[in-house]
C-alpha cells in the first residue's frame, strides 16, 4: 500500500499523504471506501499513529478524504479531485521546468524531456 523511505528528506507524514494520494487518483482506492485506521496503518509501518493522523487530517483538508467519528476516515467521492490533482502537478511541472531553464537546459530539451516521460509513462529508464 503505502512505503516510506528513511532516505528521502520529506517528513514521513508527507510520505505517507502522497502515498495514499497516489492510491486515490488512481483508483487503487475507491470512492467511499475506508482507509486503514490509524493504529492498523500504524503498526504496519511501524511508526506513532500521531503520524498517521498528521497525514489523514492533511488528506481531509485537501478533499481527499472525510472522517466519520467513530466509524473511520474514508475515500471522497469529490469529482474534482483529479481536476485538482492535476493543478497541483501542473504548478510542480512549471516550477521544475522554470528552474531547468534557469541552470541552462534548452527548451527543445525541455520538450523532449516532458514527451519522454509521457510516452513511457513516466517511468524512468534504468540503464546497466
Amino acid at each position: 500500500m503505502v512505503t516510506l523511505n528513511y532516505r528521502d528528506s520529506r517528513p514521513i507524514y508527507e510520505q505517507i499523504r502522497e502515498g495514499l494520494k497516489r492510491l486515490i487518483v488512481t483508483g487503487a482506492l475507491a470512492a467511499e471506501e475506508r482507509l486503514p485506521s490509524v493504529r492498523t496503518l500504524a503498526t504496519q509501518l511501524s511508526i506513532n499513529p500521531n503520524t498517521i493522523q498528521r497525514a489523514y487530517a492533511e488528506l481531509e483538508r485537501d478533499g481527499y478524504c472525510y472522517s466519520v467519528p467513530g466509524k473511520g476516515s474514508f475515500v471522497s467521492g469529490s469529482a474534482d479531485m483529479s481536476e485538482k490533482r492535476r493543478g497541483e502537478l501542473k504548478e510542480r511541472l512549471c516550477a521544475l521546468a522554470a528552474e531547468l531553464k534557469f541552470l541552462g537546459v534548452a527548451e527543445a530539451e525541455l520538450v523532449a524531456l516532458v514527451r519522454g516521460a509521457a510516452a513511457d509513462g513516466g517511468k524512468k529508464e534504468e540503464k546497466a
